[in-house]
């Protein structure tokens, strides 16, 4: 680290995605930026996460869609998953991605990056290998790691996680997957796909149950169809065996054998042995970091973006709030975060969702409008009709929040959350041409609806058929000419 200075303008500790986003953001504002990173810079998206999990997902889509192509006149026989190959193709994912994030591309954008554990000695100071680091302002952007319940005989299993799944060279042919949360559904399902016989245990009364009835309903179902055997409302209470096999014991007696067990049953945040105590950061009783609604802590020299401030752990805001972080900390600025946040859970069906959901709009006094995918060409055309879109809007027709349900419903929810995020109305929606046949002209359809059903309240007609019958008494005269037509 030729040229050190004394006082770094930014000190960022964990090079994951909000880690790198704080740190070129502020290295373009021109701030003297120094990233600290423990292992590799790319954190869990590229490695653990986002990267592996959707590349897996792509050829257990494959397999599965090869296997039901006979819908479409195509029959298709002896489907093999090479199962050494699909790692292959994961790991080949996140290798072609890998230099986007590398310490070479940071150093490019003028960001200083340093290999080790950085630990906070004071409100302005911090240890990184022995070195004594100084700054004016700080970005705790370490991230999460898989959680792991206590039960008994666990550890004794070797259970794979997020993390560890990707370590995998043998596909198990029995698996049983604790959690039936996105992570769950979408792993479970895609080992399924791939072969494996897969049991989903889920402590909870229903999978996805953040989502909507009808989106957790239909997942559960597309489960069942591959093959999964589901188990809901069934609370584990221990594990028996070894690495090489054993049984998740549930509460109502039954018992799951499995020949590797996957637990995915929530994130903990990574602030053990960061010093927060010393520089004067508060946590939760969980371990967050405690942060305002400017991703302050209470030290007001340090801020904190991503999964460890127990906020939503999604890659996307991991990086928009990484960057305001950043933009606050470096140009003493105290913009807000983003209350709307998009989420997506990968199985398929996907489900997509924004802002308020159906079950909840009723309390809310918002109005539901609701297209089934039955009626929508390109989902008719393709056969893959389960599933629908949902939009929410207030007594003004603003847009509240939307659930879309069903192939690629991730690539309708931009448009959605900007729509809510800008407060548009639903007519605003309805009035934009929307290409066809695409799944998004569901999105168009549903607002559509919703301006024809508005239309048709009592005071609406009665106010229309007004207007029609003063031009027929009138014979259309007063109408005014086009612009440039003649007078």
């Amino acid at each position: 680290m030729s040229r050190e200075p004394a006082v770094w303008d930014l000190l960022v500790v964990g090079g994951g995605t909000a880690g790198i986003v704080a740190s070129t953001t502020a290295a373009s504002l021109g701030a003297r930026v120094l990233l600290v990173e423990r292992e590799r810079t790319g954190g869990e998206c590229l490695y653990t996460g986002c990267v592996p999990s959707k590349a897996l997902l792509a050829s257990a889509t494959a397999a599965a869609d090869a296997r039901g192509a006979a819908r479409l006149g195509v029959d298709v026989s002896g489907v093999q998953v090479d199962f050494a190959r699909v790692m292959v193709h994961v790991k080949q994912a996140i290798s072609t991605i890998e230099p986007v994030d590398s310490p070479e591309t940071l150093r490019g954008k003028g960001v200083t990056v340093l290999s080790g554990d950085a630990v906070f000695t004071g409100p302005d100071r911090a240890t990184v290998a022995g070195r004594q680091i100084r700054f004016r302002a700080a970005v705790i952007a370490t991230g999460s790691g898989p959680r792991l319940p206590q039960l008994p005989g666990l550890a004794g299993v070797d259970p794979l996680t997020n993390e560890t799944v990707w370590d995998l060279d043998v596909l198990p042919a029995r698996l049983a997957v604790l959690g039936g949360g996105p992570i769950g559904c979408e792993l479970g399902q895609g080992f399924a796909r791939l072969g494996a016989q897969v049991t989903v245990v889920n402590a909870a009364d229903r999978l996805l149950d953040v989502e909507s009835e009808e989106a957790s309903a239909l997942v559960t179902a597309a489960l069942v169809r591959d093959g999964v055997d589901v188990r809901v409302g069934a609370e584990a209470v221990a594990v028996t065996g070894d690495r090489d096999g054993g049984e998740l014991e549930l509460a109502d007696g039954a018992r799951v054998p499995f020949d590797r067990l996957l637990v995915a049953v929530g994130r903990t945040a990574r602030t053990d042995g960061l010093g927060c105590a010393a520089a004067g950061v508060e946590l939760t009783e969980h371990g967050d970091v405690v942060v305002d609604d400017a991703l302050r802590t209470s030290n007001p020299r340090i801020w904190a973006a991503g999964d460890v401030t127990g906020g939503p752990a999604f890659t996307h805001v991991a990086g928009v709030r990484g960057s305001l972080a950043a933009s606050n900390a470096v140009l003493g600025l105290r913009r807000r975060v983003d209350p709307v946040v998009p989420r997506v859970t990968y199985t398929s069906p996907e489900v997509a969702s924004v802002g308020v959901g159906a079950d909840g709009a009723g309390e809310a006094g918002l109005t539901v409008r609701r297209i089934p995918h039955t009626e929508i060409d390109r989902a008719i055309a393709e056969d893959l009709t389960e599933g629908s879109t949902t939009l929410v809007h207030d007594r003004r027709g603003r847009l509240r929040g939307a659930t879309v349900i069903g192939p690629r419903a991730g690539e309708s929810l931009g448009e959605l959350t900007l729509a809510v995020r800008q407060g548009l109305r639903v007519q605003d929606v309805a009035g934009t041409t929307h290409p066809y046949p695409t799944y998004d002209d569901a999105v168009w359809n549903a607002a559509l609806a919703d301006v024809r059903a508005r239309l048709r309240s009592p005071a609406v007609r009665l106010a229309l058929r007004g207007v029609v019958l003063l031009r027929r008494l009138s014979g259309g005269r007063g109408d005014r000419p086009p612009s440039g037509g003649p007078r």
